[in-house]
């Protein structure tokens, strides 16, 4: 029976899986690939350590050469550590580790399943509170002393899971995106496609109309509310219940009113200045679609 095995997944096999990237790459079976294309050297895992350099060096037919200090050195291995009462709940540890071995949510406390950090060390930098320590927990026992098979396959398992469900995540917000990018398409661009032979109009051309069309429509619904307020404030003067206290609102109250105005101002619709009832300096009537149009009708 022959092996199907590949030198990659040979190679891979003989990796400590921290997924550490201290080796150059973005995880143990691309630097595997890597070794196997010759495109990475041997000795670039210091998780494995000098036994790791060893095992590849036998199955390579090549000698054993020492860690690349560059990549970093054989050490005890670390577990990390979440200073609970420092932690913010910003999530970046979770989203970094690569074998989800942390638990917490959004603004809640994380913590650190140690049974099922593999040292890694990749969540201590995007912490901006630092409160994550990498603590040794294997006394003087180093690389694949300080680990064992079973503690490598288990964290192999955890990763592909991981990458599984990234990219089903990734795959599912490009959906949801391009559903709302159809729904956003106007209901009438169907027929507008098929007629375009006829009207010669190109398919370009439609979505500066579209806006256009859209825009019209925001400014057709401002200005209805507009007419709305106005005919509420004749009825409310006629019967002599006109908006009281216009002149001395509350801060908060006038905050609204600026914000509407502002609004106003920038949809190119022009304040009803005309009136008796307009705050001293222009600032806002009371007719506006302002949040503050029912307070306004309260005494004051």
């Amino acid at each position: 029976m022959n092996d199907s095995k590949t030198l990659a997944d040979r190679i891979e096999d003989l990796l400590p899986q921290t997924q550490c990237t201290k080796c150059g790459y973005d995880g143990c079976r691309p630097y595997a690939e890597a070794v196997a294309a010759g495109a990475a050297s041997y000795n670039q895992c210091p998780p494995g350590g000098a036994e790791g350099v060893a095992r590849l060096a036998k199955l390579l037919g090549k000698p054993v050469i020492p860690i690349n200090p560059v990549n970093g050195v054989e050490r005890p291995r670390p577990v990390a550590f979440i200073d609970e009462q420092v932690c913010i709940g910003c999530t970046l540890c979770m989203q970094a580790c690569p074998v989800d071995a942390i638990v917490g949510a959004p603004k809640q406390m994380h913590t650190i399943v140690k049974d099922l950090c593999t040292g890694c060390d990749l969540c201590v930098a995007p912490c901006p509170v630092d409160c994550i320590a990498m603590i040794p927990v294997t006394g003087e026992a180093t690389g694949w002393d300080a680990w064992t098979q079973q503690q490598a396959d288990e964290a192999r398992v955890r990763h592909d899971r991981r990458q599984a469900r990234l990219a089903a995540e990734r795959h599912a917000a490009e959906a949801r995106a391009a559903a709302r990018r159809a729904a956003a398409t106007p209901a009438g661009a169907a027929s507008e496609a098929s007629d375009a032979s006829a009207t010669s109009a190109s398919p370009a051309a439609a979505s500066p109309a579209a806006t256009d069309d859209a825009e019209a429509r925001k400014k057709a619904i401002i200005q209805a509310a507009l007419e709305r307020a106005r005919r509420k404030k004749q009825e409310l003067a006629e019967r002599g219940a006109g908006p009281r206290n216009t002149e001395h609102v509350s801060a908060d109250v006038q905050a609204q009113i600026d914000a509407a105005e502002a609004r106003r101002r920038r949809l190119g619709i022009a304040a009803d200045t005309g009136t008796a009832d307009n705050k001293t300096g222009g600032a806002a009537t009371p007719d506006q679609p302002a949040p503050n149009a029912d307070q306004n009708d309260k005494p004051a």
